[in-house]
């Protein structure tokens, strides 16, 4: 509840969050060259991650061929470090290019990494329309943080 009943954020959360250099605080788990892992503030499931460029950009066409390759590399590597924490039996991939699309933040690109399991879609979100989500963010972070400092590398 720390979380939802936070202000909505006016600035860019992709573009403030990695220059507080407070990785712990913000729950960014990996920095590249180009961009950066940072956990999902509102995860539909445990692990959700998000991928994005430290360049505020909004269209994937616009991204240089090297901020596109590292952020795809890094979504890979993500994937990895996933599989090695928490062991979800498979994930969503992707990202929303556009409001209608289902972008929250349709400025600043992101993928999402969704991790999944058997089983995790109940009743919950039709009947009472709310997720269950069953450990804090502060939790996961601490759980996947060494995994992903050992396949990408350290954030700072």
């Amino acid at each position: 509840m720390e979380y939802i009943d936070q202000p909505a954020e006016k600035a860019c959360f992709l573009c403030e969050y990695p220059k507080l250099n407070n990785d712990d605080e913000t729950f960014i788990l990996a920095r590249s060259r180009h961009c950066f892992v940072i956990i999902n503030k509102y995860p539909y499931t445990n692990g959700h991650v998000l991928v994005a460029p430290f360049r505020h950009e909004g269209d994937p066409l616009k991204l240089t061929i090297e901020e596109y390759q590292d952020l795809t590399e890094t979504v890979r590597k993500s994937v990895s470090a996933l599989r090695n924490a928490i062991g979800p039996h498979g994930f969503n991939v992707g990202f929303n290019l556009g409001r209608v699309a289902g972008a929250g933040l349709e400025e600043h690109l992101h993928f999402h990494i969704v991790p999944r399991w058997n089983g995790d879609n109940n009743m919950m979100p039709v009947i009472g329309a709310v997720r269950v989500i069953s450990e804090g963010l502060a939790a996961t972070y601490k759980k996947l943080s060494p995994h992903f400092k050992q396949i990408i590398g350290s954030t700072r």
